[in-house]
Order: structure tokens, then C-alpha cells, then sequence
């Protein structure tokens, strides 16, 4: 009896352990330093499964774009969750989108949302110079969270190269430049206006082009070989999108060299030679004296 009760007992505490080694659970997971809080000392460290909705470092806080081109406004937000995300004019605390939905009559304002990068870009179409300002990228937590980005407009300068008129010699070339600068970009296009008709290069002789000579500069020319009479008039230098510049051109048929010399106009010289000038300056001399004598008191 002894021996059954031990193997007994035996068999009870196989069946035990047994049963045990099939209850256990895996090991618990290690923990990293991004998963802990507190120092790590003394066994108190706190596990941070489910961190907030935070902006990235990268997102940035100065845009410049330049009139007339699309500005964009990005707003980087890691684990945003399910909080929603608006864009806010501040200059007028206008609501301009919420997440993917717009609130301005304005439709050249809209954002959309980049998974890949959890990023929410404010798009602003077409911009104006009022524009510029700061913009408030907010997320609806408690207290609410807000990342700011000052938007800089740039508005290129455009002028005609030398002074407002041209004075040419007829038969000889004449190129005109359009100079822009301040432009973050080329423009489309440059047109060109002769009075109010656009100078086309095909079939007339004249050559256009546009050349990119700075980072931030670029120069528009219109050439015209053997100009004539006809060539005479304003000139129009019409970039896209962007202010206007306008010169005189006067052709001249060879009898006025000294007008060519100067930027503005000058008027013909029918005073006759340098015998004439001189007879003419001791007529009015003897003129004076004259006058001079008749007023004099003593003259009876």
C-alpha cells in the first residue's frame, strides 16, 4: 500500500507539472528605451504604447513663393490618430480646409493629405501679394496643437535694359531687352508688343529669346534686322503673369546722328552756322544798348 501511495503521489505531481509547462506563456517582451519612461533605475519604468499626435521637426516654418506661381504649406504630424486636422488664416483667423474639406469662398485655396510622409499641405493657387502672412497648421487634441508657417510672397521686377527711347539709324539691327529679376522662376512665356500688335518671329525676320542668366534672373530679346520707318513705335515686354515693361523706339533716316546719343528727344538745330549765331548775338547786343538808352533819364 505504501508503494502505491508513493507512485501515487508521484503520478500526481507528473500530472501537475504537466499541466503547468502547458499553461506557461511566452516570455514578456523586452523592453526598448523608446517604450520606457523615467530614468530606468529602481525597476520603474512605464510603458508608452500609444504616444500622441506630435509635428515633426521637419516641417517648415518659412515658404516663399513668388507671384503668380502655387505655394505650398506642408504640415508634418506623426500619430495623429483620429484627430482632425485644419489649416487657419491668421491674419483674419479664416478656417480655410478642415483634413480634406475647404471653408473659403477662395477656391485657389485646398489641402490634401500624403500618407506616405503624414504630411497635410495647405495648396494655394495663383498667389497674390496679399497672401503673405503666417498660417496656422492646428490639430483638434485637448489642448489644441498648432505648428505656424510664414508664407513670403516675392514679386519680380521687370524693366526695358537702357533708357525709356531708342534712336536707331534705319537699315541698322536693333535688339531690345526685357530684363526680369527677383523671379524664383522663368516665366512661361514672354510676349511682345509693337503698339498693339504682338511681334511674332515667323515669316517677319525678328528673333525672340529668352535666356535664364542668374539664378534669379531672366532676359527676354527681340531683334530686328534692317529696321525701317515702319519699325518706329512702342514697345511691349509682357512676361507671364507678371507687370509689364515699355520702351520708344524712334528710327531715324541718318540726318540727326546727335539724337542717337542721347535717351531722350532732342530738337532740330535751325539756328544756321557759326556766322549767322555770331551776327545774330551782336544784333541782340546792339538791341539792348539801345532800349538801355531810350529808359535813361538823361536821354532827351
Amino acid at each position: 500500500m505504501r508503494m502505491w501511495a508513493g507512485s501515487r503521489a508521484v503520478r500526481s505531481s507528473l500530472l501537475m507539472l504537466l499541466l503547468t509547462a502547458a499553461n506557461v506563456g511566452a516570455p514578456p517582451p523586452t523592453l526598448s528605451e523608446d517604450d520606457l519612461g523615467g530614468s530606468g533605475r529602481g525597476g520603474r519604468h512605464k510603458r508608452r504604447a500609444f504616444p500622441g499626435p506630435h509635428f515633426h521637426p521637419t516641417s517648415p516654418t518659412n515658404v516663399t513663393a513668388q507671384l503668380a506661381a502655387h505655394a505650398y504649406l506642408p504640415c508634418r504630424i506623426k500619430n495623429l490618430g483620429n484627430k482632425s486636422v485644419s489649416w487657419i488664416r491668421n491674419r483674419d483667423s479664416h478656417i480655410l480646409t478642415v483634413d480634406r474639406y475647404t471653408f473659403i469662398a477662395d477656391e485657389r485655396f485646398a489641402a490634401w493629405h500624403q500618407a506616405a510622409t503624414q504630411t497635410w499641405t495647405l495648396q494655394i493657387k495663383f498667389v497674390q501679394e496679399r497672401d503673405a502672412g503666417s498660417y496656422e497648421c492646428q490639430v483638434s487634441t485637448e489642448p489644441k496643437m498648432s505648428h505656424f508657417v510664414q508664407l513670403d510672397v516675392i514679386t519680380p521686377q521687370v524693366t526695358i535694359a537702357g533708357e525709356a527711347d531708342i534712336y536707331v539709324n534705319s537699315g541698322s539691327t536693333v535688339t531690345i531687352k526685357c530684363v526680369i529679376t527677383q523671379a524664383l522662376e522663368e516665366p512661361n512665356y514672354i510676349f511682345w508688343y509693337h503698339d498693339e500688335r504682338r511681334v511674332v518671329s515667323a515669316g517677319s525676320g525678328r528673333v525672340l529669346t529668352v535666356d535664364r542668366i542668374l539664378p534669379d534672373t531672366s532676359v527676354g530679346s527681340l531683334t530686328i534686322p534692317a529696321v525701317a520707318l515702319s519699325d518706329s513705335g512702342n514697345y511691349t515686354c509682357a512676361p507671364a503673369s507678371l507687370s509689364q515693361a515699355s520702351v520708344m523706339l524712334h528710327v531715324l533716316s541718318g540726318e540727326h546722328p546727335a539724337a542717337m546719343q542721347r535717351g531722350t528727344t532732342s530738337t532740330t538745330d535751325t539756328s544756321g552756322g557759326p556766322e549767322l549765331r555770331l551776327h545774330q548775338s551782336a544784333l541782340m547786343a546792339a538791341l539792348i544798348s539801345l532800349l538801355l538808352c531810350v529808359c535813361s533819364p538823361s536821354f532827351t
